[in-house]
């Protein structure tokens, strides 16, 4: 089945649920998951702990190197901010059958999940902030849009269910 299966991108702000979703849906339809934090240069990493959001030269290599992993590990999942167009398009670079899920949701609901979490490196108010006003929003013909108000397995079902169905 898996190689029926496209890729798929978990993309919003950051505290919206990419990983917790990314991981459900992956482990659903059997496929690897890798959360693109992981994959973030020391330089980024250092840069978000001081509370300095990331420009557009801070996450080039970095999307390259997604890029790579959708290629090298096809099909997968990968948890990724793709705040804008041009994001997503490096990300579909070579990899024309991705996925987008798109974790939508309220600027207030997010800042409180990331007050509520500890030991990660993003961090501030103001970090969000520029996530908000950097975001661009796919329409519903780029992505599936899911809101965040749902329970993460409830996304996640909602996803494989749709991806069963178009198989």
């Amino acid at each position: 089945m898996s190689q029926l299966i496209n890729n798929v991108l978990v993309m919003g702000v950051s505290g919206c649920g990419k990983t917790t979703v990314g991981q459900l849906v992956a482990e659903k339809l059997g496929i690897p998951f890798f959360d693109g934090d992981d994959f973030h240069p020391q330089e980024n990493i250092d840069k978000m702990t001081q509370g300095i959001p990331l420009d557009d030269a801070d996450r080039h290599g970095w999307l390259l190197k997604l890029n790579e992993q959708f290629i090298t590990h096809s099909p997968c999942v990968i948890a990724c901010s793709a705040l804008k167009p041009a994001y997503r398009d490096l990300l579909k670079i070579n990899n024309e059958r991705l996925d987008v899920l798109y974790l939508k949701g309220d600027y207030q609901t997010i800042l409180h999940r990331l007050e509520a979490r500890s030991g990660h490196y993003f961090k501030g108010e103001a970090m969000l902030k520029s996530q908000y006003d950097t975001l661009v929003e796919p329409s519903d013909c780029e992505a599936t849009i899911l809101d965040i108000r749902e329970d993460a397995w409830t996304l996640a079902e909602q996803v494989v269910l749709a991806k069963r169905s178009a198989a």
